[in-house]
């Protein structure tokens, strides 16, 4: 029983750290696996948080919160058009967030898997002209009272759904709207780094925290807000991002290790959260800000190298520089790589010319991953690093990052018009 315990403290840490998203050490595997062979019964509803590269990833319980992968999801859509006008782009938008709001709506909560989802449901309210969409969010939120999680500050995740209520805020400036998440940020500009370990030492956070920043310096004009996301980026971005391969390491444990084929490990998922960030930084900051040529030269490195490795799918598996050893695109990174370069191009920072083809391939590729019934499928589970999941499987944060590329194809199509 000795090893039994030992392999739950592994897994009670790992979790309460947020490792679940990373791998396991070899004593970690071994401890936990006896552990299994010792007391399936006990340990049968954790086991799946660990993450399984080398196979089909089983859902867990807090996977089962934000998504599943059914063994038959029934047939793909047949009806939708990836042509790029803005009917046919708010006709496959609305298929998916209809599916998604009736399947998820009464497990909202405030977990940054939901906070994506919540940002691409207000898009798609703003897009497609449907407020229902942002109005699930708004009841979700007034249910909430408006407040972040705060067990773990200054944890970026707690802090993701911010973005959301400070968007509603925006919309409809009641003060109860932003109290508690200014009150957050307030605490947060503050606090002295350490010197040990960055604040946002995982690439994901760059999507969670800095979005929420920025929007307080858009409603209070306060550079504070603004001046201190960047200079948490660029540490963040110092020791994670590639210079030679233009990429983000999701954290510091995947500088030295390797895909099948001998590549580095960059992560799908991962760098579509750092692209996405970018849009956020680039929408808000303002054009005469001191570092702003440092994100626009970012993100087009990163865009450059995104559209140089794309599958001849159209999209990206989730390991990106080894394709091959994926059998599946995955939709989640794809979705946010074409909401990003969408924007790029809509906001003249990217060539249309070069760029357009990318996005419009990528689009075409996603909408073969959606259902008769709307669910979007092809989104690996929670994880932070590659792995292998069923065609069904969906998840909420890339059906935001859908919704989200949606609403910038369609500023697209329409500039074509």
């Amino acid at each position: 029983m000795g090893a039994w315990f030992k392999g739950m403290v592994v897994f009670s840490a790992m979790r309460r750290n947020r490792v679940l998203h990373g791998a396991l050490p070899a004593s970690g595997r071994a401890n936990f696996f006896l552990c299994l062979a010792l007391g399936a019964m006990a340990v049968s509803s954790s086991v799946s948080v660990y993450a399984q590269p080398a196979g089909v990833r089983a859902a867990s319980a807090e996977d089962d919160a934000v998504g599943d992968a059914p063994d038959n999801p029934g047939p793909l859509a047949t009806e939708l058009s990836s042509e790029l006008k803005p009917k046919a782009i708010d006709a496959a938008m609305k298929k998916v967030a209809d599916w998604q709001v009736a399947y998820a709506e009464t497990r909202f909560n405030k977990q940054w898997t939901f906070a994506a989802l919540y940002d691409g449901l207000i898009a798609a309210s703003k897009t497609t002209g449907d407020a229902k969409y942002r109005d699930a969010v708004l009841r979700f939120a007034e249910r909430s009272d408006w407040t972040l999680l705060d067990a773990r500050f200054p944890h970026a995740d707690d802090q993701a759904l911010g973005q959301a209520y400070l968007d509603l805020y925006r919309e409809d400036p009641k003060p109860v709207r932003m109290a508690d998440t200014k009150a957050i940020m307030d605490r947060l500009i503050v606090r002295k780094d350490d010197p040990s370990k960055l604040l946002w030492w995982w690439c994901d956070a760059l999507f969670m925290s800095p979005p929420v920043l920025l929007r307080m310096y858009a409603i209070t004009n306060d550079r504070k807000y603004l001046d201190y996301m960047d200079h948490e980026w660029w540490l963040t971005s110092g020791s994670l991002y590639d210079r030679q391969e233009h990429l983000y390491f999701r954290d510091s444990h995947y500088f030295t290790q390797k895909q099948a084929n001998g590549k580095p490990i960059f992560w799908s998922r991962g760098n579509g959260w750092v692209m996405g960030a970018l849009v956020n930084v680039l929408r808000i900051m303002p054009a005469d800000y001191p570092s702003r040529p440092k994100y626009v030269a970012q993100f087009r490195e990163m865009a450059e190298k995104v559209a140089a490795i794309q599958s001849a799918d159209g999209l990206w598996r989730s390991g990106l520089l080894d394709p091959a050893a994926y059998d599946l695109p995955e939709v989640s990174g794809s979705a946010f790589f074409t909401f990003a370069i969408a924007y790029g191009i809509n906001e003249k920072i990217l060539d249309r010319k070069t760029y357009l083809p990318v996005v419009e391939r990528s689009w075409e590729g996603i909408l073969g991953h959606i259902y008769a019934d709307g669910r979007l499928g092809s989104i690996q589970p929670i994880d932070g690093q590659p792995g292998k999941f069923r065609p069904s499987a969906s998840y909420v944060y890339g059906v935001g990052g859908f919704l989200m590329a949606g609403s910038e194809m369609h500023r697209l199509a329409a500039s074509k018009d």
